[in-house]
């Protein structure tokens, strides 16, 4: 019998307490308090981000006392927080469960939370379906402040750039996002002008394939087999002292297929040909049934293939916010010397 949810989140508060104060004397905000799938209750996450309480379930809904119960636990271990529930439970992880009109307004509220001495924006409840910052991501986006300063930057596919506006903000010389989603590029501009960023950040809204191909100099025809290719942006060959590689697990277009499980070389080769000798390319992958080590191999050889060995890996690992059972975080982010 699986123990009870107040258990269970009390469990999780006594061991992450450490992290969540040296969190906050680092100015951030942002963390997750309770990670189900490790601790307890698989399909069930509660995130801070600012003075947002956020909970989702992604495998059944919370029962009314359950739901009720978390309420009550996190308003004394997390007093002033506003909570909001998202079940995405359903198909496409979309938000299932739908709220009055005054529970809807303070769902979409705009809010900021506090990462690293960096703002970004927040909001419960928005067109898309997942947070508009991956706290998981927090040790990738930590380590590309450690490296970014007089560095030229580009951040693939960027979403809402929270890597690149890390970077900017340590002090690199250049940063460019891109993603094909002009939505996520706006939030990303946003969060630009809520910080002191030392430069501003250049934002692309393509094709990551696209983009990728012309800068690695590959180059990206207009017509592929006689078909004309959707409308591109054009840029010129150039290469990046780093270069942070952060695909979805599938996604496919008119300029090819986004593969985590059976084909990331095909983003590995174009983004590691755009990564300056040595330079550092961070890969990401958070396919769980994609094994750690098997990843790493194919990319080592595809690497060797195309005349850019890998001479250094530094695995960074998501922070004690996010345990994992076994020691191997879905999330894989492997830093690649080149």
């Amino acid at each position: 019998m699986s123990a009870p949810i107040t258990e269970l989140l009390q469990r999780a508060a006594d061991q992450r307490s450490d992290l969540i104060a040296q969190l906050h004397a680092q100015d951030t905000n942002a963390y997750r308090l309770f990670h189900g799938s490790a601790e307890g209750r698989p399909g069930l996450s509660v995130d801070r981000y600012g003075d947002l309480l956020l909970l989702q379930t992604f495998h059944h809904p919370l029962e009314a006392d359950e739901h009720q119960a978390i309420l009550e636990f996190y308003q004394t271990a997390q007093p002033g927080l506003t909570a909001v529930y998202n079940d995405r439970s359903g198909a496409n992880s979309r938000v299932g469960n739908r709220l009055d009109p005054e529970a809807q307004a303070v769902a979409e509220q705009p809010r900021l939370a506090r990462e690293l001495g960096i703002s970004y924006q927040i909001q419960a409840r928005h067109a898309g379906q997942d947070p508009w910052l991956f706290l998981d991501l927090r040790a990738g986006r930590r380590r590309v402040m450690e490296l970014a300063e007089g560095k030229s930057v580009l951040n693939l596919f960027a979403y809402t750039c929270g890597v690149g506006i890390a970077a900017a903000r340590a002090g690199a010389a250049f940063v460019m996002n891109v993603d094909f989603a002009e939505s996520s590029l706006a939030i990303g501009r946003a969060n630009a002008k809520l910080n002191d960023l030392p430069h501003r950040p250049r934002f692309v809204q393509s094709d990551v394939f696209a983009a990728v191909r012309q800068l690695s100099g590959i180059g990206q025809p207009e017509r592929v087999r006689g078909k004309r290719m959707p409308p591109f942006p054009t840029l010129e060959p150039r290469q990046f002292d780093l270069v942070f590689l952060d695909p979805p697990r599938y996604a496919k277009s008119p300029f090819g297929v986004v593969d985590l499980v059976n084909d990331y070389a095909a983003l590995f080769k174009p983004a590691l040909l755009t990564t300056a000798p040595g330079g550092t390319l961070i890969c990401c992958n958070n396919v769980a049934q994609v094994d750690r080590d098997t990843w790493l191999a194919q990319l080592t050889r595809s690497a060797a293939k195309a005349g850019r060995p890998v001479h250094d890996v530094e695995w960074i690992v998501p922070e004690a916010d996010f345990p994992s059972y076994d020691g191997q975080a879905p999330l894989k982010m492997a830093l690649l010397h080149v």
